[in-house]
């Protein structure tokens, strides 16, 4: 039943596993070096692994999205965990990048089968209009949490244990936050007209509406920024800052190595994203969701440029991590909001999923793209740029979305335009 009170044990557990699943999707950044030292892959290599996650992550999402319609949510969870865990332990044998980048597939539709386009879409069926939004927040600020701890986690387990053995225990975490999912039971919730129409109407009055259209482009930079900081910002913290000698400003509470700030770094923004993310719930509830995603992606912009072209240092680096970070996820109660609102809950994990496969070329083309013009020009400084340019991007195609909801019966037609 659709439950009255915010926290309800649908949400609790959501937000366990959400936090398990990114949790272990935001360490990867850390891997980079590691990896590509004991087998002297080039950065593009192991990068590519990443960039196939993410792209599978998207193609795996309205696929999902459509089973957990089709055969009740918590065997959608279940598979998308079960393939998650054969993804890494898969991983953990790996020794040539073809294979990496091949398992890369099966931890991708994991991420998706255990992220934000199922989990949200049962969050939101579960919650009452009142509190939608809200939830919302609250589950996509557990995925934040997950980061928080992901990249620290990996950075401890490294210092005694290879990274083998590191993707081994990370595979039994996401097994073990299925245990959460007999918590996951909720009815369907959707009106009369909704129950009426088929998927197949559904998705055709939504790619006839251009605000849809918008939707789907404008969320192509928060993919890219997203995954091109997870997969690099490590990597490039690391060396880009050099090692930071005793005495500087960071050594007094014991960060004594560039390895061990770039860690924070990734933390930073996990910890502030929980911050911002319950910020854009709560005004979210009040205010045009359209114009609250424009502002974010605006502010997104500003920061990079800032950082990019001012000179970089660890101040930088944590002021950067916490500025960026209370935008980061900000984005996802909003969008998933945006399109729960235009067109309905029957269908909203196979229409979030869609728009969040633009999400994901982004997030392919910035894992991607990164590690390309690191190996042939030995930075990262292009990609930051193209970064900025992306995000102004999504500013401005958000502006002219319509933010009402669309008639829900198969007579009617998608009738918004620019």
């Amino acid at each position: 039943m659709k439950s009255t009170s915010l926290v309800t044990p649908v949400l609790i557990a959501g937000c366990i596993i959400v936090m398990l699943s990114f949790a272990v999707r935001a360490s990867f950044g850390i891997f980079q070096i590691p990896v590509a030292e004991e087998f002297g892959w080039l950065r593009t290599e192991f990068s590519m692994a990443i960039a196939i996650q993410n792209l599978f992550w998207g193609i795996g999402q309205p696929i999902f999205g459509a089973i957990a319609e089709k055969v009740t949510d918590r065997k959608a969870i279940t598979l998308g965990g079960l393939v998650y865990a054969l993804g890494l332990i898969l991983s953990s044998y790996a020794v040539t990048p073809g294979a990496m980048q091949a398992y890369g597939i099966l931890v991708g539709f994991g991420i998706a089968g255990t992220g934000f386009g199922v989990i949200l879409a049962v969050v939101g069926r579960a919650a009452s209009d009142e509190h939608r939004s809200m939830a919302l927040a609250i589950a996509t600020a557990a995925g934040s949490a997950g980061q928080v701890i992901g990249a620290p986690l990996a950075e401890y387990l490294l210092g005694f244990m290879s990274w083998q053995h590191v993707f081994i225990t990370f595979a039994a975490v996401i097994i073990g936050s299925l245990i959460f999912l007999p918590m996951m039971k909720t009815e369907r919730v959707a009106s009369k007209s909704e129950l009426e129409e088929s998927i197949g109407e559904v998705l055709i009055k939504a790619f006839k509406d251009p605000s849809y259209t918008l939707i789907f482009l404008g969320f192509f930079s928060c993919g890219y920024q997203l995954a091109f900081i997870t997969a690099h910002f490590p990597a490039f913290v690391t060396e880009l800052c050099g090692p930071i000698m005793p005495g500087g400003a960071l050594y007094s509470v014991g960060i004594t190595t560039t390895s061990r700030l770039s860690a924070l770094a990734i933390s930073l923004i996990g910890l502030a994203n929980i911050v911002g993310t319950l910020a854009a719930g709560y005004l979210g509830k009040h205010y045009s969701k359209k114009y609250l995603l424009a502002g974010i992606y605006l502010a997104r912009t500003i920061v990079a440029a800032l950082f990019i072209a001012l000179p970089i240092t660890p101040i930088s680096v944590i002021l950067f991590s916490v500025a960026m970070g209370s935008l980061w996820l900000a984005t996802v109660p909003l969008t998933s909001g945006l399109v729960a609102h235009i067109y309905g809950l029957r269908y909203m994990g196979t229409l979030y999923g869609i728009v969040f496969f633009s999400h994901q070329l982004g997030s392919f083309l910035g894992v991607w793209l990164g590690g390309k013009m690191y190996d042939i020009y030995g930075t990262y400084t292009v990609v930051w740029w193209f970064g900025v340019g992306v995000g102004l991007f999504s500013a401005i195609v958000h502006l002219p979305i319509k933010e009402r909801a669309l008639p829900l019966n198969s007579t009617n037609r998608a009738t918004s335009v620019l």
